[in-house]
């Protein structure tokens, strides 16, 4: 098994600019993916795909490789995140990289522990080996209870069933946090071409308190709140 990590980071963020090497807990924020990354003793290498040339700085002086610099027709807003993982993956093996496993690392979520990470590759490595495992928590909402959606006529109804009267009674459900994906590499080809969802997915539950996903200046100030405890 030959196992890398990925981390996909475009410089263009609207919510909070230059967020991917913004200081966060005397570090650029990425760099708490790689080094992450680095320490985990299933992982071999740590791989950077960025447009940006100063993330791409930060991000091999973290100790990644930053093989090239993302082409632009993979760097816009709307681009799909499982395109750019496969090009990374195709790019690496056309230089004559054998890999079996990616983890792929959100570089907004700074809160993952190994016991994540280890958590997420028990379960890719079962026997019934789904093709992909990824991290979700308990957001304390559920479409069959409390999330509602609007309807044409513009008045809102409950997003699924019927309604319930007590969240006890409502199928359990999770929200992905990002932080972890852990895929099969031909499953990885399988969902760039056909969607996520295409494939066998399993899921690995975080505690929320690790889940913090930074995309505004609000989540960054929550995620530094939750490291500190974290690191105390």
């Amino acid at each position: 098994m030959t196992t890398i990590a990925t981390i996909c980071a475009r410089g263009g963020s609207k919510g909070l600019p230059g967020k991917n090497i913004l200081p966060f807990a005397g570090q650029p924020l990425i760099a708490h993916s790689i080094r992450f990354a680095l320490q985990h003793p299933a992982i071999r290498a740590v791989y950077v795909s960025t447009d940006d040339a100063a993330i791409a700085a930060v991000a091999r002086a973290a100790g990644a490789t930053v093989p090239y610099l993302r082409p632009a027709e993979l760097a816009r807003d709307a681009s799909p995140k499982l395109p750019v993982i496969e090009h990374l993956v195709t790019h690496l093996e056309a230089q004559g990289q054998t890999v079996t496993r990616i983890v792929d690392l959100q570089p907004t979520s700074p809160l993952r522990t190994p016991a994540d990470l280890d958590g997420c590759l028990a379960r890719a490595d079962a026997a019934d080996a789904p093709g992909l495992v990824l991290s979700v928590f308990d957001s304390g909402f559920n479409p069959y209870f409390n999330l509602v959606e609007e309807q044409p006529g513009g008045e809102v109804h409950i997003s699924k069933g019927g309604g319930l009267a007590a969240r006890q009674a409502a199928p359990r459900v999770w929200a992905l946090n990002g932080s972890i994906y852990v895929w099969r590499r031909d499953a990885l080809t399988h969902a760039a071409q056909h969607g996520l969802w295409s494939v066998r997915v399993a899921a690995h539950t975080m505690p929320a308190a690790r889940s913090v996903d930074i995309d505004t200046a609000d989540d960054f100030a929550l995620a530094e709140w939750h490291y500190a405890r974290q690191s105390t």
